[in-house]
């Protein structure tokens, strides 16, 4: 095991996939998902700490046998109230919500058709829940239809993300809901890159018109624009319900941290009341766009691609030497094989440190396609 271990080791390092868990203590961040600086803000700080001395360090338990505590309570209320949707119902993180509400609604008699760009946790989810799976090209609306009309099976889930993580372009969510308002299907949209941004920070469920639509879930994470940990699912009362009593990675998981759920419930009030913040983060994606010549994306985080996966890590660390840390995504994190440099705008820069920072890595850039040293 060891010499294969290695072997793949080798591998990884002479393609450029190699990747790293050092702490990257840079200047100016636009690497993080912190996209609303949250994470530092001493109002969400106060509330976790308050919530630790209340409750203690740990959950304690699942939330069906003693892990739901007020603070979990309190989160699910703040985020309804932000999103619009009629109930929420915590998770640990993203990831096992995603998984959670595909295995708790799947099985072979759902038929579940997702964007082929969806993230790797809703993949596991479909592949875990043992439905049959259609998957279309990125953005056809076409494709879902015909599949849905064309489908066999008694239930059917449209899975999207409303902003996609590493193109950071936007589903066109109100012709898929009225796809699936006409043929009684279930969309289910991760918002994870769109809470807290789109829609004046109440997501792009929000502002499309879609919040308590009965035919319409959503999943969201609690550790981007929100800053802390776990995360969650929203819809109906009768889907809440449902997921506490089926959703396994509910059911059988330690309940999300007291003083994380606190945290997210504090910062979720603050979007709501500041609707600034999600402004702020797309005028400084304008900025990086616009510095570095590439489209502005749909919500925070900004998108440029390089020719090999090598040379998007050497960019990165170049970059990381001059002070800016940048994320590198490289296969098999991008859903198209393109490697690319991932620009997030977070609302906590300051213009000096956008300013120097966005002409930093167009430097970068320019340098690298006209052969010569950044």
């Amino acid at each position: 095991m060891q010499t294969w271990l290695g072997s793949r080791a080798d591998v990884r390092k002479r393609r450029g996939l190699q990747r790293s868990t050092e702490p990257q203590n840079t200047l100016v961040d636009l690497a993080s998902n912190d996209y609303l600086g949250l994470a530092a803000d001493p109002r969400v700080i106060d509330a976790a700490t308050q919530a630790l001395h209340q409750f203690g360090a740990g959950a304690r338990g699942s939330r069906v046998v003693c892990g739901t505590t007020a603070a979990h309570q309190d989160l699910e209320k703040q985020l309804c109230l932000l999103t619009g949707q009629e109930a929420a119902l915590a998770f640990s993180s993203g990831y096992t919500a995603n998984i959670g509400v595909l295995t708790a609604l799947g099985g072979p008699g759902t038929l579940i058709i997702h964007d082929a760009h969806v993230h790797a946790s809703l993949l596991d989810g479909i592949r875990l829940s043992r439905s049959p799976a259609l998957e279309v090209a990125h953005h056809d609306v076409a494709a879902i239809a015909a599949a849905l009309a064309n489908r066999t099976q008694p239930r059917a889930i449209v899975v999207l993300e409303s902003i996609y993580s590493v193109l950071g372009d936007a589903s066109d969510l109100a012709a898929v809901a009225g796809l699936c308002a006409t043929f009684d299907a279930l969309l289910l949209v991760d918002d994870a890159h769109g809470l807290g941004v789109a829609g004046q920070g109440r997501g792009a469920i929000h502002a499309a018109g879609l919040a308590g639509a009965a035919h319409v879930a959503v999943t969201a994470t609690l550790s981007k624009a929100l800053g802390s940990q776990g995360g969650a699912v929203l819809g109906s009362a009768l889907l809440r319900d449902h997921l506490v009593n089926t959703a396994r990675t509910f059911i059988f998981d330690t309940a999300l941290a007291p003083a994380a759920a606190a945290a997210a419930a504090r910062a979720a009030a603050i979007v709501r009341q500041e609707p600034e913040l999600a402004q702020r983060v797309l005028a400084n994606a304008a900025v990086l766009a616009a510095r570095c010549g590439v489209p502005q994306a749909a919500g925070a985080v900004q998108s440029i691609p390089v020719e090999s996966a090598s040379r998007a890590a050497e960019l990165a660390a170049e970059l990381r030497a001059q002070g800016v840390s940048v994320g590198c995504f490289r296969p098999p994190s991008v859903p198209d094989g393109v490697s690319r440099l991932r620009l997030t705008a977070r609302a906590s820069l300051t213009d000096t440190e956008l300013e120097w920072a966005a002409n930093t890595v167009a430097r970068a850039l320019a340098a690298g396609r006209n052969g010569g040293p950044s």
